[in-house]
């Protein structure tokens, strides 16, 4: 699939679902020269090809597709930042509408990682996020970061499902009520979750909570936490694509509204990847093979 299928599918899809919006997004106002379909759709396809900026985004796209958005030869690349920031609250919806039924997933997989909002020794001197960010470990847990930690929840399939923005300092099950609220099934955990009350906590809902043993050395069931182990290496595809392909831990953001917009943006764009996959047979994750000829 080249890229101009790659745009044509992605507008096609996200132009349907905000006909199925059923409402006005703007209350007043003159409707924006650019339509929020559009927006959304050259942010996205701008993200699956690496593009990691507001700036890199509309550039290259006013550049190489003014004729098919001539509204960007006109437009201010502010008045583009702003609309698409404004769209947050919409991509989240456009995100979940995207996504399979639930119970099409035996089980789901949890996890989380580390994003500095700066380097550490500029920790103490940092303004950006200063009263949100906080101390905390790396996922090995040999260094000490400043900034947040992105708890995710995904699907047997690599759908991700559920994203959580916690500060640093806040621990994996802290943030797990809210990653699998009104989830049942089996949930997948590393070490970082094994809690017995966890099991009672859940049980009501009908969630279990499979965890490898925290100590290695003295596991009574070992076989059962390699097994966990073995199924959990999805999770850690989806985050090396995010970190790799996305650029999720550059937080190039001075608030957090656009925080919020760029990290679901590149959730978007992640789901509306594995989306054009299936349509194409094959396997939702191989990202790598969207824009193979």
């Amino acid at each position: 699939m080249n890229l101009d299928m790659v745009i044509i599918s992605i507008f096609c899809m996200i132009d349907d679902l905000f006909k199925q919006l059923g409402r006005r997004i703007r209350g007043r106002g003159f409707a924006p020269g650019l339509t929020d379909a559009e927006a959304v759709t050259i942010e996205t396809v701008g993200e699956l090809i690496g593009l990691d900026t507001d700036k890199s985004i509309f550039e290259y796209f006013r550049r190489h597709y003014s004729e098919w958005f001539p509204a960007l030869r006109k437009m201010h690349r502010t008045t583009f930042v702003r609309q698409s920031a404004n769209l947050s609250s919409i991509k989240e919806w456009l995100w979940q509408r995207l996504l399979p039924p639930e119970q099409a997933s035996p089980f789901s997989i949890v996890d989380s990682f580390p994003v500095s909002v700066c380097r550490f020794v500029r920790a103490t001197s940092a303004r950006l996020f200063h009263s949100l960010a906080a101390y905390g470990k790396d996922h090995g847990g040999k260094a000490t970061i400043f900034g947040f930690r992105f708890h995710v929840r995904i699907s047997s399939e690599g759908w991700i499902r559920r994203l959580a923005v916690a500060p640093a300092n806040v621990s994996d099950t802290a943030m797990l009520p809210q990653l699998v609220e009104k989830t049942q099934g089996c949930c997948l955990g590393d070490r970082n979750y094994w809690q017995p009350d966890l099991k009672t906590e859940f049980k009501d809902q009908g969630l279990e909570i499979c965890a490898p043993f925290r100590m290695r050395s003295t596991d009574p069931m070992p076989e059962r936490s390699r097994i966990i182990s073995r199924h959990r290496q999805l999770i850690e595809t989806v985050f090396s694509q995010l970190r790799e392909r996305f650029n999720i831990k550059r937080v190039w953001a001075r608030d957090t509204w656009h925080l919020a917009n760029r990290v679901i943006r590149k959730v978007l764009a992640h789901t509306l990847g594995l989306k054009l996959n299936l349509t194409r047979h094959v396997s939702p994750l191989q990202l790598a093979k969207l824009f193979a000829y």
